[in-house]
């Protein structure tokens, strides 16, 4: 392969890779601003929108793309590898940090070295060969800061056993699932002492993972807050029990003891030949 743009280890022959570089980023940074505003509902949503700067920009060199395209070779049967793996361990507080950022994984892991392959938007984890979970790619603040990707469903349990925890976590601001139980919780501070709004705050979060009801927990306690209400964790469990509809009548019938002997092949006493 013979170099026509820049040459191995001369670095100031890289301008023709860095500079379209930059004049995409600035392409991207103008078109934010014409959007008006640089919030995206997901990553798909922002992926779609660079897509679609990147089409229009190469769309310029599309003849000379598919006069190449024509001579180009089939693609490995094997992707490239395109992730970076590290090992972490699991410490006492539930998850593992990596890259600055603190993630939860479930409470029996603790203590366990994981694999992790970390990609550009998402953590696959494996212990030893086999696949764990995926978590969302976390990234540390610009200013240098730790951030945390956490999972309630992943603390709870040890949240359930010690609730003033709540109170001083570092990422608890991240454990809230929705902005209606984190106003919630506020509320509750102002009320109550301290270690009873950290019990009611953990037992909605708790009545939250154990009922499959995050959404709807969340609209009934923005419906208390709005009406100047506390949260009334009793009416709230009874609310989202079980319907006793849809569980479903077992009932066993027992077996007569005689049958056990006609299998065993026996017969009344003395009766043997």
């Amino acid at each position: 392969m013979t170099a026509t743009r820049n040459n191995p280890g001369i670095a100031h022959e890289n301008g023709a890779i860095e500079s379209p570089h930059g004049h995409l980023k600035r392409a991207i940074a103008d078109a934010l601003l014409m959007r008006g505003s640089a919030d995206f509902p997901d990553l798909a949503t922002y992926r779609a929108f660079v897509d679609g700067i990147i089409g229009l920009r190469n769309a310029r060199n599309a003849k000379r793309i598919e006069s190449e395209r024509v001579t180009l070779r089939d693609l490995p049967e094997r992707r490239t590898c395109d992730c970076e793996n590290v090992t972490v361990r699991v410490t006492s507080s539930g998850g593992f940090r990596l890259r600055k950022v603190f993630y939860t994984v479930p409470s029996r892991l603790i203590g366990h070295r994981l694999r992790v392959r970390l990609y550009d938007d998402r953590l696959e984890v494996f212990l030893g060969g086999t696949h764990l979970l995926t978590l969302p790619r976390g990234r540390a603040h610009p200013d240098g800061r730790h951030n945390q990707v956490v999972n309630y469903h992943r603390v709870i349990h040890a949240l359930r056993r010690k609730p003033m925890a709540l109170l001083n976590l570092v990422y608890r601001d991240r454990l809230f699932p929705r902005e209606a139980y984190r106003r919630a919780f506020e509320a509750l501070r102002d009320a109550l002492p301290e270690r009873q709004a950290c019990r009611i705050a953990v037992d909605l979060l708790a009545l939250a993972h154990d009922r499959g009801c995050e959404a709807e927990l969340a609209e009934s306690l923005t419906a208390d807050l709005q009406a100047g209400r506390l949260p009334d964790v009793a009416a709230l469990r009874a609310r989202f029990a079980p319907d006793p509809a849809r569980v479903p009548l077992v009932t066993v019938e027992l077996a007569p003891l005689a049958s056990y002997e006609s299998l065993l092949g026996s017969t009344t006493v003395g009766g043997a030949a």
